[in-house]
């Protein structure tokens, strides 16, 4: 495989792909935001409906201009945060952003100023496509502040919050790890040795977790400190702001309701038995009286050693789409083919994968790190989910209304990972096979089901702490954590002491202004296993409603989208249905045995 095969090309977001030039796109951007602001600031609020539809139009176009360069700069830095030009860039993108954002702040505020004066404009004719739009800055009146302050917080969030969570990624993606294997001692980065942690091998296994742990634990001083600033600021803001709950302002950005979440995370409490069930089946097929950290997520040890090249899994995840819709599967080959996809493993790299959008090019470009094995592969299968969004998206949406809360984003991806799945599946051989597949799967709910849910338990501690001023250390916020895992593994798994730091890793819990991250993977995780038993029960039938959804962008709200298939998501009936989906598999997994 020739390695240039597994690295994107950034090229083709720019005319010109020279730094120079990106640099001055920035610039520019910053500049045209002020025109902006010289045209509208201070007569939004007595624009006809027409004139606001006109300046959204604006606000988009302006969007779609400068949209390559900004992405660039930021994938650029994803992909190898030791290089010293996209660091540089990195930081043009980050001050140009902060300029963009102060100077622009008034459009939310007027535009809910408007609102508050004339509601009825929601329901005008001109404004329909941007109905929701208009719906979702109504949400956000109570809680705006007057222009000077929300542009004192945005700069002071350039060198706050922000630069302890920037510090908190070139931290990381610094990190090298040193591991004996075979007796060779081998030093790695950190997306490199995640790759051991499903190692057929136990003891590799075992001793990569402790390895990155005992590395990590020793700047738990620096860990703690970038989370707690994030933490504590956000909330200072919640007084400001007048945010009844912490959670309240991810509610609102993922435009979700309380209600919704209370009953998402009351069946995952009221279930947690159907998890602890599989990790102790798990630990059966694995010949072990019980699972330890280290084996949660590892491969079986009957399960066939199949390590996949690019080409295999390009063409495995490719076919799954395929199978589903022609559309979407040539779709997700045409990201293969204009090299859209970084899978290189190297250090400087960003931990984890993600897909970002470019709407203009309506297409997206997928960071991950591709060691081969089988979860790399439904990696990519998850984060093509996330591109066949983009691409339906952006084809029917202006970028206003492709502002997508999480809770949807999520939604494509985990359905990608059930087609992988199903495509794996049909083509199984064996027992083993089966049971390697499956496992994969079972794996993946119960980390981003359950796991992921202790890590919302986990967040309110910390803010319940905070409120009650107790004092936080690193060993006081490892308690925490314990606690929350706890909740939800009970006595099924034994732990690595050092793993009570698990939590200096994630990057969900030191991102600044985007508190509860978390939670909307489970929404995803419950709502779209619920999605794939109305698939299994329509067939091709329900094909075309996936895309509806898919193509909706933001311009309806998760509970409308959901409604349009059938779904309640204020109850925990349906939240039900997602877990029984879960139990299934685990039944059929269970038949292998």
């Amino acid at each position: 495989m020739v390695i240039e095969e597994m690295t994107w090309d950034l090229s083709q977001l720019v005319e010109f792909d020279d730094p120079g030039y990106i640099s001055e796109r920035l610039t520019a951007m910053v500049k045209v935001a002020e025109e902006f602001r010289d045209q509208h600031r201070g007569k939004i609020k007595d624009y006809s409906a027409k004139q606001v539809f006109d300046m959204v139009e604006q606000i988009d176009d302006i969007w779609l201009q400068y949209e390559g360069p900004f992405n660039y700069s930021w994938l650029a830095y994803q992909a190898d945060m030791s290089d010293d030009v996209a660091q540089k860039l990195f930081e043009k993108v980050r001050h140009s952003l902060m300029l963009v954002q102060k100077t622009t702040a008034f459009v939310d505020l007027e535009l809910g100023e408007l609102i508050s004066e004339r509601p009825e404009i929601i329901e005008a004719l001109e404004l329909s496509e941007f109905k929701h739009q208009m719906e979702k800055i109504q949400r956000k009146i109570p809680h705006m502040l007057p222009e000077e302050l929300e542009q004192v917080i945005i700069v002071k969030d350039l060198n706050g919050i922000e630069a302890w969570n920037k510090l908190f990624g070139d931290w990381l993606a610094t990190r090298t790890f040193n591991i004996e294997i075979d007796g060779e001692m081998k030093t790695m980065p950190y997306g490199e040795i995640l790759g051991l942690y499903q190692n057929p091998d136990r003891h590799i296994r075992k001793r990569a977790q402790q390895v990155v742990y005992e590395t990590l634990s020793k700047d738990a001083l620096l860990w703690s400190s970038s989370m707690l600033s994030v933490f504590k600021d956000h909330h200072e803001m919640m007084k400001l702001r007048k945010w009844p709950t912490p959670m309240t302002q991810s509610l609102i950005a993922n435009d979700v309701d309380e209600e919704t979440i209370d009953a998402l995370m009351t069946t995952i409490e009221k279930n947690v038995g159907v998890l602890q069930k599989y990790l102790r089946l798990k630990a059966k097929v694995m010949g072990f009286e019980k699972l330890g950290n280290w084996d949660i997520t590892a491969p079986l040890p009957n399960a066939p050693e199949k390590k996949y090249t690019w080409a295999e899994s390009r063409k495995l995840v490719v076919n799954a789409y395929l199978d589903f819709d022609k559309e979407s599967g040539d779709w997700m080959d045409e990201m293969y083919e204009r090299r859209h996809i970084d899978a290189e493993v190297r250090r400087g790299k960003t931990s984890g994968a993600f897909c970002s959008t470019w709407h203009k090019g309506q297409s997206a470009y997928i960071l991950q790190s591709f060691n081969g094995i089988m979860s790399d592969v439904f990696t990519s299968a998850h984060e093509l989910g996330h591109a066949l969004h983009a691409y339906l998206g952006t084809r029917a949406q202006r970028v206003s209304n492709y502002e997508i809360g999480s809770c949807i984003a999520e939604t494509g991806s985990i359905f990608g990972e059930l087609l992988l799945a199903e495509k794996l599946l049909a083509d199984a051989k064996t027992n083993e096979d089966t049971q390697a597949i499956l496992s994969i799967i079972l794996d993946e709910f119960g980390e981003t089901g359950f796991q992921v849910s202790a890590r919302v338990f986990f967040e309110t501690s910390v803010y319940e702490a905070i409120v009650d001023g107790k004092f936080l250390d690193a060993e006081k916020i490892s308690d925490l954590w314990v606690a929350a895992r706890d909740k939800m593994y009970g006595d099924s798994v034994e732990w690595l002491p050092i793993m009570r730091y698990w939590w200096t890793m994630k990057q969900h819990f030191y991102m600044p202004n985007y508190r509860y991250y978390n939670y909307p993977y489970v929404y995803a995780q419950l709502f779209v296993y619920a999605m794939y038993r109305l698939y299994k029960e329509e067939g091709k039938e329900f094909v075309p409603k996936l895309k509806a959804l898919l193509a909706a962008g933001s311009s309806r709200s998760p509970r409308d989208l959901a409604a349009d298939i059938g779904f309640d998501i204020t109850k925990e009936e349906f939240w039900q249905k997602g877990i029984d989906q879960y139990a299934e598999f685990i039944k059929i997994y269970e038949k292998t045995l």
